[in-house]
């Protein structure tokens, strides 16, 4: 199922490897959808995160299928968009997205354990001035999230989580924290299982 987009519409982006997807990707887009007032989330599964080695990935046919089996939400889309840009860079895909639907409120989804090492990410403060930002929270990543370079660049732009339905609609930087039941799973987790890749 492709994306599909139309101006006035609420859309969370998940992007990242999905080496593979699990529960805890689902949880953290179902919480978006309920806490941002989301009309879909669009999993984007990266062809190569710029900042992983190649070598870990499973194909990307099979991270793409895993993603569907794990989503199975009729408000997920899992998104080869990424593939179809050539982009690499999450700036960019933002930055092509911006300019492909201008009339649509995307917000950049992310979990929590990404927050502390968001500053190696390519123009990363960019990701701020294109779409507001909403963390979602994962065990064990609290204080690390809350004293990292790009929570304490943004501090004055962070919004309170009972704000966070407008927060699609907010003016630039925006972002917000949403703690809501994080689920445990992770792909490290799984992959050390050898449950993954797929034979």
């Amino acid at each position: 199922m492709r994306e599909f987009a139309n101006p006035g519409m609420r859309i969370g982006l998940l992007g990242g490897s999905f080496n593979p997807a699990h529960r805890g990707h689902r949880r953290m887009s179902e919480v978006a959808l309920a806490h941002l007032g989301l009309h879909a989330v669009w999993w984007l599964v990266s062809p190569q995160n710029p900042l992983k080695d190649a070598a870990t990935l499973a194909d990307y046919e099979a991270r793409l299928a895993a993603a569907r089996e794990a989503a199975r939400h009729p408000r997920i889309v899992v998104s080869d968009l990424e593939a179809r840009l050539g982009t690499r860079y999450t700036i960019d895909t933002l930055t092509a997205l911006k300019r492909r639907h201008p009339g649509v409120a995307f917000v950049w989804l992310m979990g929590e354990d990404n927050l502390p090492a968001l500053h190696r990410w390519r123009r990363w403060r960019a990701i701020f001035a294109t779409f507001p930002v909403a963390v979602i929270a994962r065990p064990g990543y609290g204080l690390a999230a809350a004293a990292s370079r790009a929570a304490q660049s943004f501090s004055r732009a962070r919004i309170p989580a009972s704000r966070a339905r407008g927060l699609a609609n907010a003016a630039l930087p925006a972002w917000t924290l949403i703690v809501d039941r994080p689920d445990p799973a992770s792909a490290t987790a799984i992959r050390r299982t050898g449950a993954w890749p797929p034979a």
